[in-house]
């Protein structure tokens, strides 16, 4: 293996819940509210819609995709979910320092040196909002390529702390079977003081609408059992996963170093990611007939 080359799961598409457009001849983000499932193929207009999003959009409620059914590749929930404060060069996109709030890698003029990690509000190298929580959700949506992986990327503090807690809890919870549990992305809305009490949306992992964690659970042994029967080694899989993903020092390359100035390092979002926006009227109406639909199925 080459050293020094971050082997990351392959990927074949994007999930996304913005976009950038082009506006008096600037690129800056967009929010939406609901799902994007794209290729890894732009044009003109953006990125090329992946052939799921238009399945998936056609079975969800008015066409708009706010739950995705997902599958977990791996079972430790930090191999599904990447996620460092990280700084990138806005004019090569190349990392400068990705850290944990301990220790971070940090490229200087000597090569990449070992640094302590204060975050993002106390380290003087991060003034300014260049320095941001980012994560990489990696899913599986393709039962015919199960070792492929969608990409959702996010700078938005609400959905790594919410998509960490849910991956750390149901992988406790099922005794370490996350890969076999029927889970789902969904797109939820809360009000925060940063956001001036309008209300934001972010993402979560849930169980498939109507399963309940007991039966997910026995679902999940079930998967499990199987799979071992015909051979196949998950825990294997995730300790080849675990060594690529520690090949290289920096996980992110250059290109997707652009990607991310692009979508989330624009001075005008700067201290807020494109998700982190005020929610549309129609979609805060689902939220309260979901919330409604809860109430009713409690009593």
């Amino acid at each position: 293996m080459i050293k020094g080359l971050a082997i990351t799961p392959p990927i074949l598409g994007r999930i996304s819940i913005g976009k950038v457009v082009e506006k008096n001849g600037k690129r800056l983000p967009e929010k939406d509210d609901q799902f994007t499932i794209t290729s890894q193929i732009q044009s003109k207009e953006g990125w090329i819609k992946h052939p799921l999003d238009e399945q998936l959009r056609s079975r969800a409620p008015n066409q708009k995709l706010r739950t995705i059914p997902v599958r977990m590749i791996f079972n430790d929930p930090e191999l599904n979910l990447r996620a460092e404060y990280s700084l990138f060069d806005r004019q090569t996109g190349r990392p400068v320092c990705i850290g944990n709030g301990e220790t971070c890698q940090r490229l200087t003029n000597q090569g990449v040196e070992q640094h302590p990690c204060p975050s993002p509000d106390l380290c003087s190298l991060a003034q300014g909002g260049n320095c941001k929580p980012y994560g990489r959700l990696h899913v599986n949506l393709d039962e015919s390529d199960e070792l492929g992986s969608f990409i959702f990327r996010t700078t938005g503090f609400n959905s790594i702390r919410t998509l960490a807690a849910r991956l750390a809890y149901y992988h406790a919870a099922s005794g370490g079977l996350l890969s076999c549990l029927p889970l789902q992305l969904t797109l939820r809305g809360k009000s925060t003081t940063q956001s001036y009490r309008q209300p934001v949306y972010y993402v979560d992992l849930t169980l498939r609408e109507g399963v309940y964690l007991q039966d997910a659970i026995q679902t999940a042994k079930g998967i499990d059992q199987q799979s071992k029967q015909a051979g196949f080694n998950q825990s294997a899989l995730d300790q080849v996963a675990r060594q690529c993903f520690a090949n290289a020092q920096f996980e992110m390359d250059a290109e997707e170093g652009f990607d991310l100035v692009e979508e989330y390092y624009l001075e005008k979002e700067q201290n807020r990611a494109v998700e982190e926006q005020a929610l549309p009227e129609e979609f805060l109406q689902d939220i309260q007939q979901g919330l409604q639909q809860s109430v009713r199925a409690v009593n």
